[in-house]
C-alpha cells in the first residue's frame, strides 16, 4: 500500500533533516572556533546531505501522487491536503505529525543557515580587512589598471 511507503519515506526524510541540522551545527562550531581549515569538509558534508534530501523529496512526491490518486485527490496534492482528506483518522494524525515535525525542522535549519551565513560574512570581512592592512595600496588602482604598489619609486631633482 502506497501510504505505508509514504510514511516510511517521510521518516527517512525527517532523519535526513536531523542530519542536516547536525551538519550545520558542526559547521557553526567550526566557524565560531575559527577552524576555517575544516570548513571545506563541513561544507561538502552539508552538500551531500542536501543532495540526499533532494532525492528523498522526489521520492516523496511520487508517493504522495500515488496516495492522492488512491484517495481520489489530484496527483499534485500536498501533504497537508492528504492529511485533511485521509480516509482514516489514524493516517490523518500520522501525516499531520510528519508535516508539523518537518516544518519545525525546516525552520531550525533556516535559522542555522542564516546564522552560519552571518559568521561567514564576518570572516570574509575580517580577512579582507587583514589583507588590506598587510598591503594598504593593494586595493587601489592607477589610471592604467595597475595596483598602486606596482608603480616604481621616483627620484626628483630638487633644483628644478
Amino acid at each position: 500500500m502506497a501510504i505505508h511507503e509514504l510514511s516510511a519515506l517521510l521518516w527517512r526524510e525527517r532523519e535526513l533533516l536531523d542530519l542536516l541540522t547536525f551538519k550545520l551545527e558542526e559547521e557553526q562550531l567550526l566557524l565560531t572556533a575559527g577552524k576555517s581549515r575544516w570548513l571545506p569538509h563541513g561544507t561538502k558534508e552539508v552538500e551531500q546531505v542536501l543532495d540526499r534530501l533532494s532525492k528523498a523529496g522526489l521520492a516523496r512526491a511520487v508517493e504522495v501522487a500515488a496516495v492522492a490518486e488512491q484517495w481520489g485527490l489530484p496527483a499534485e496534492s500536498s501533504l497537508s491536503e492528504l492529511a485533511s482528506a485521509a480516509p482514516d483518522a489514524a493516517w490523518a494524525g500520522i501525516l499531520s505529525t510528519h508535516l508539523t515535525a518537518m516544518q519545525r525542522q525546516t525552520a531550525a535549519i533556516q535559522e542555522l543557515r542564516d546564522s552560519n551565513e552571518q559568521f561567514l560574512r564576518a570572516a570574509v570581512r575580517s580577512t579582507q580587512e587583514t589583507a588590506a592592512d598587510l598591503r594598504p595600496s593593494a586595493a587601489t588602482y592607477d589610471s592604467q589598471g595597475r595596483t598602486g604598489d606596482a608603480s616604481p619609486s621616483r627620484l626628483f631633482d630638487q633644483k628644478i
